[in-house]
């Protein structure tokens, strides 16, 4: 069993035993990749304060986020395909999630069905929801969401066209994977994969597969997708969602702090600064970047999270420090569930509280939410110097 210490030793384990497309797709972002580059390296200009001769004893990372309790203010994020980096990956990465005491978040786009999901925890998960052209696939999506007794609704505003991602045109993604020359041998390498994914029925789209008429093969299934994301998508439509749910929104893609306002008047509860991981508008700020200005036009008023370009505990303590109410961590977790399964994704977990915890203390905080800029050194233009 290798030593696992950071983010990295997992991410090195999950691209070895995982399918190329399929870590493609986890690490990459669209077109020259810089806005997914930025999310990270713009971490790295924040700077810590260490404080001295503070008790240090008695430390907590638990905190609320939209009003449940967690562990530490991180939740797993809705990453589609999960169940492509390891067999039955959303049900061991929410068994993970659960066993942790933090959110897990399922995408639309899942390969487990909302139904897997909830058969295999015990506690309420989070449900992203993408808008569809088919309104009545988007009503009923709700439907057996709350069926499934899960307790938020996330609503991604950021994908009502495909941005392109040249590495899963080239690689000719699909869930399953398609059987062509270059794709059978690199399976022939990733037998540990191929072993696990044979015992597992669920290797399609779980939400959509048996829940959308006409769809008999990978090539409908891969046309329909493709036209059914709503470029119509406006705050009209997102309030009659709300309205239709009932229960907690939380709205992810919020980048602008006009936006961030509108957010705030069809009365969401949360918001996810997040520009979906650097995989939609490249040339778009990074996420910790574009933080400070939304939580000063709407800071107060509504619950703001971030997520894009955390990899360790120390990314979400700046994150927190900069005035986040949470994090969401998809990248990071998905190189734990190919790397080792459900005990890979505990162990990201574990590496990223560790971190978070031995950081905060050494800048002199005891509980989580007592964290603020006065433990940053920000640069000076941190946000951009921009011309009007």
């Amino acid at each position: 069993m290798p030593v696992i210490t950071n983010i990295n030793d997992l991410k090195r384990i999950h691209r070895r035993r995982v399918p190329k497309m399929f870590y493609d797709y986890a690490e990459s972002g669209s077109w020259t990749e810089q806005t997914f580059r930025e999310n990270t390296s713009d971490f790295d200009q924040i700077r810590l304060r260490q404080r001295v001769a503070v008790d240090m004893s008695g430390r907590s990372t638990a905190t609320q986020m939209i009003g449940q309790d967690v562990a530490m203010p991180v939740a797993l994020a809705p990453v589609g395909l999960t169940g492509m980096q390891h067999a039955d990956g959303e049900m061991k990465a929410a068994r993970a999630a659960e066993a942790f005491g933090v959110p897990f978040t399922l995408s639309t786009m899942s390969i487990n069905s909302i139904e897997d999901v909830a058969s295999a925890t015990n506690k309420p998960f989070w449900f992203q929801l993408y808008t569809m052209r088919d309104q009545d696939y988007v009503s009923r999506l709700i439907e057996r969401a709350r069926a499934a007794k899960c307790s938020a609704l996330v609503i991604t505003l950021d994908l009502q066209i495909l941005g392109q991602r040249h590495k899963d045109i080239k690689n000719g993604l699909s869930a399953p994977p398609k059987l062509t020359p270059s794709t059978i041998a690199n399976l022939m390498t990733k037998w540990r994969w191929g072993i696990e994914m044979l015992q597992t029925k669920n290797r399609s789209f779980g939400n959509i597969v048996g829940h959308v008429d006409n769809i008999s093969d990978a090539a409908d299934l891969s046309s329909w997708t493709t036209e059914q994301f709503d470029p119509t998508l406006d705050w009209g439509k997102i309030a009659k969602i709300k309205e239709q749910w009932g229960g907690k929104v939380i709205l992810k893609g919020i980048l602008d702090a006009e936006d961030a306002k509108m957010a705030l008047k069809v009365g969401a509860d949360a918001i996810i600064v997040s520009n979906h991981g650097g995989r939609q508008l490249d040339g778009a700020i990074s996420s910790i970047r574009a933080l400070p200005a939304i939580l000063d036009a709407v800071g107060d008023q509504i619950e703001v999270h971030m997520d894009s370009g955390i990899r360790s505990g120390q990314d979400v303590l700046k994150a927190m420090a900069m005035g986040a109410k949470g994090t969401y961590i998809g990248r990071a977790f998905i190189y734990g569930l190919g790397a080792m399964g459900q005990a890979g994704v505990t162990r990201a977990l574990e590496v990223i509280h560790k971190e978070m915890d031995t950081t905060m203390a050494l800048c002199g905080e005891t509980k989580v939410t007592d964290l603020g800029r006065h433990n940053l050194l920000v640069p000076k233009g941190f946000e951009g110097d921009w011309q009007d």
